[in-house]
């Protein structure tokens, strides 16, 4: 069943919700006045799509339907997620609700995109109060996870909890905010680093590019994967976060910060900030920047899942999530051995290119060998068989590079099982995006003992089902350049 989101005012953060919810295979409606709304959402839509594949090594569904509505009453109809993102004007968001609860679903969610406003501010003169709740994002939206999710007392718990299982299934992390306060959780840590920033600046102390320098060289590096508190007991050294606040807590008592002030913005400071900002990254155009972000956010994120970390954990959850879904094989149980095998079906990540612009030759053996790893599943020799002690070695690959791939193509790749008796599995793999042929990846793998480090036959289980798979496939039509060498045609 199409699940519809509707997103109501199309600006930086409406897009990458729509984006978000688009790429999640969600259709998405779309309400702005703004005569711009299409062509904008459209280039966001466009770093989403070369970008958020690339956090996961499965696919992601098939993307939704995108459509722009002339009314707010045709935009909602049949959603089942609304969600506010007009001005940070208090008295039109107030109306914006009521103009939204006279034509929704009374039980769809309805979340604002608020960085400042209390939710019971935005309820106060709702038809229904026990709908509207703060769903606050983090640019891009549709790469970061984080949504701050604040209810009040009068807030329906079923339409809250709904809200938070749907974030959840499109890999997001919502947080409930215990009690409603001015500017939610996060960004009253950005608005205190701002302060400060804003009084180095005018004091002459620092410039902007000196500023986020010192972010991002030093402590926005630690923040990003273990956050303020974690950071700081680790700092405590074997004491902990005593031993830290016992030496460092004094340090509070001086006068350090000017955090309750912020100095005047005159126009010689703007322009100070603005021509110092310029001549930092003026250089780049903000979709420029906007890929850069994308880019660096992504490969971040991606090093963060090796480790299962911080937000790479939530990508290996989701990862989970969307092969259950795209009916990725894990065992034979169900296999078809009347075809080929899919093995691998992703998009290619950002990190995976090279200085051509196309995937870079380590990147193919990746995913072929993420393919045999797969195969290798599908036939028994998972996790816990090889903790018994049995695994397979590769003894042997070749590839052939027979056309380009870029970032964010979604690549397939089937596997021809050509041999599977005794200690020997012979597997060709086929990389194709859409009908187009890629590349083709052949490997001989040899079971092994993992106490012996030497070759041994594999368990009778594995044995069968890959000796079905094999002759299964031995009537299939032979792959073009199965145990072809070097140069030969």
């Amino acid at each position: 069943m199409t699940q519809i989101a509707a997103i109501i005012g199309g600006g930086v953060i409406g897009g990458g919700w729509a984006a978000r919810f688009l790429l999640n295979g969600w259709d998405v409606r779309v309400f702005d006045p703004d005569p711009e709304a299409e062509r904008k959402i459209g280039e966001v839509l466009e770093n989403a799509r070369r970008s958020l594949p690339g956090l996961y090594e499965a696919p992601l569904p098939e993307e939704g339907q995108l459509s722009f509505h002339a009314t707010i009453s045709e935009t909602v109809a049949g959603a089942i997620w609304i969600q506010e993102s007009v001005p940070e004007q208090l008295a039109l968001k107030q109306k914006v609700y009521q103009t939204l609860q006279a034509h929704c679903d009374p039980a769809a969610v309805l979340g604002s995109s608020t960085s400042g406003f209390k939710p019971s501010e935005l309820q106060a003169s709702a038809t229904r109060p026990e709908q509207i709740m703060v769903c606050h994002p983090f640019n891009p939206v549709y790469l970061l996870p984080l949504i701050e999710v604040v209810p009040t007392d009068q807030s329906d718990l079923t339409i809250v909890e709904r809200a938070e299982c749907i974030l959840r299934d499109m890999g997001m992390y919502p947080l409930r905010v215990r009690k409603e306060i001015d500017a939610h959780i996060a960004d009253r840590f950005l608005e205190a680093v701002w302060r400060e920033a804003l009084w180095l600046i005018k004091d002459g102390i620092a410039t902007t590019e000196e500023i986020d320098n010192a972010i991002r060289y030093g402590f926005g590096i630690r923040w990003a994967q273990m956050g303020l508190f974690e950071t700081y007991r680790v700092a405590g050294g074997e004491a902990g976060m005593r031993h830290f606040m016992a030496q460092f807590g004094p340090a509070l008592q001086w006068p350090w910060s000017k955090l309750m002030d912020v100095p005047e913005f005159t126009d010689e400071l703007v322009d100070m900030i603005s021509d110092q900002s310029d001549a930092q990254s003026g250089m780049h155009s903000i979709r420029e920047l906007e890929r850069i972000r994308d880019n660096n956010l992504v490969g971040m994120m991606r090093a963060l899942k090796t480790q299962d970390w911080g937000a790479g954990a939530l990508l290996k959850e989701q990862d989970h999530l969307l092969n259950a879904r795209a009916g990725m094989p894990r065992s034979a149980v169900a296999l078809d051995l009347t075809c080929l095998t899919e093995t691998l079906r992703r998009a290619v990540p950002l990190d995976w290119t090279d200085y051509n612009g196309h995937m870079n030759e380590a990147r193919y053996l990746q995913a072929f060998g993420d393919a045999t790893d797969r195969f290798m599943e599908i036939v028994g020799c998972n996790t816990d068989y090889i903790a018994s002690g049995g695994s397979y070695f590769t003894a042997e690959t070749h590839i052939r590079h027979v056309d380009e791939v870029h970032a964010g193509h979604v690549i397939r790749i089937e596997t021809y099982c050509a041999e599977g008796a005794g200690k020997k599995m012979h597997l060709f793999h086929q990389m194709f995006e859409g009908s187009r042929l890629l590349a083709t990846g052949e490997h001989m793998l040899i079971h092994v003992s993992l106490e012996t480090r030497k070759a041994t036959l594999p368990s009778e289980n594995i044995a069968d089902i890959l000796g079905r798979i094999a002759q299964a496939h031995s009537v299939l039509p032979r792959p073009e350049g199965l145990g072809r060498m070097v140069g030969k045609k």
